[in-house]
């Protein structure tokens, strides 16, 4: 669910600068936006999402949406795509239109700054989904916890746990072996909370099941993307009889899947878990062999209602946001997916 990193607008350095000075407090309690007057009337919010065509964002505009009519809020979704210069643009705009609030899932963490001093200067509320940016750097992962912009989505590293435990579970129920089996873990890695998902993938798995040999692939977090870097490392590994996968997302398993079953790999010789179960579901519903063993949902809805609710009792109550806020999940595999109420578009 992650883009390919896109060059910041020289300005974002300028900004950056400026944006050092910001305080914990400011941070903390109004998600870098400064001090944000309650509103006594009608609430204006911006969704400003990333891949706004992916099944899961579409679900999560879905959630806002719904949500926001249930509130009467008056709600803009905006999709950035994979363009790090145009979240500050939009960002720009939106408050340029009024709006009291901005709920932003940015294509790359490194606009974080520009996009927090924007929103400070003019006073609107600031809230993230999904990926974290921070206030006063680039890197959320160097981010100071106090720095961080409050973030409404799922806990990176209870959702790679999950995911690690499935793995196990899956491994030990095929049997195999430590020294024919090779762990593929894919994810951005430039991405803050691709990363918290495949360390605790990892940590879980060898807790459950000992070490296994883990191959760590780097991708832009696109199935295409995924299937080719899995393709070279599958080159790149002859012998290997058995394969784990697990990755940031849906994406780099059924890329990494994909890749291993056309180069002759038995979908009984993968145990892949996903992570969205979005993409998953579609091997599932045709009833065919797969690799992709089980998912984790995530709803893209839940997430998308809950910022919203957020972003509203911040507005129109002064409650303060959490420094995050988690919706819930849950392990699906082929025969679990469609009453667990997962929607496979």
């Amino acid at each position: 669910m992650f883009p390919f990193r896109t060059p910041l607008l020289p300005a974002a350095a300028v900004a950056l600068s400026t944006v050092l000075g910001l305080t914990a407090c400011s941070a903390g309690q109004t998600g870098g936006s400064g001090q944000v007057a309650p509103v006594g009337g009608h609430i204006s919010l911006t969704y400003l999402q990333k891949q706004g065509d992916q099944e899961y964002f579409i679900g999560e505009a879905a959630g806002a949406k719904a949500k926001a009519q249930q509130l009467g809020v008056d709600l803009k979704v905006v999709d950035l795509g994979s363009d790090a210069n145009k979240t500050v643009s939009e960002v720009q705009s939106a408050i340029a239109q009024k709006s009291n609030g901005l709920i932003v899932v940015v294509p790359d963490p490194a606009v974080g700054p520009q996009v927090v001093q924007t929103a400070k200067d003019a006073k609107v509320a600031l809230l993230t989904s999904d990926d974290q940016i921070c206030t006063n750097g680039t890197d959320p992962a160097a981010c100071a916890k106090q720095n961080l912009v409050p973030r409404i989505g799922f806990s990176g590293e209870q959702m790679g746990t999950e995911v690690g435990k499935r793995a196990a579970e899956e491994f030990k129920k095929a049997g195999w072996t430590a020294a024919d089996t090779r762990i593929i873990s894919a994810w951005k890695q430039d991405v803050t909370v691709c990363g918290d998902r495949v360390k605790a993938a990892g940590e879980a798995f060898f807790d459950a099941a000992g070490q296994v040999k883990t191959l760590d692939v780097p991708t832009d977090n696109t199935p295409t993307g995924a299937q080719d870097k899995v393709a070279a490392t599958i080159t790149a590994n002859p012998g290997v009889k058995h394969w784990v996968v697990w990755g940031c997302n849906d994406e780099n398993v059924q890329g990494a899947v994909t890749a291993l079953q056309n180069a002759g790999v038995s979908p009984a010789d993968i145990d892949g878990v996903g992570l969205g179960a979005y993409l998953a579901c579609k091997d599932w519903s045709a009833g065919q062999p797969s690799g992709m063993k089980a998912a984790l949902f995530i709803n893209g809805s839940d997430v998308g209602a809950l910022a919203v609710q957020t972003m509203y009792d911040k507005l129109k109550n002064g409650k303060d946001f959490p420094a995050e806020a988690f919706a819930p999940t849950t392990m699906v595999d082929a025969t679990t997916w469609q009453s667990a109420g997962v929607h496979c578009g």
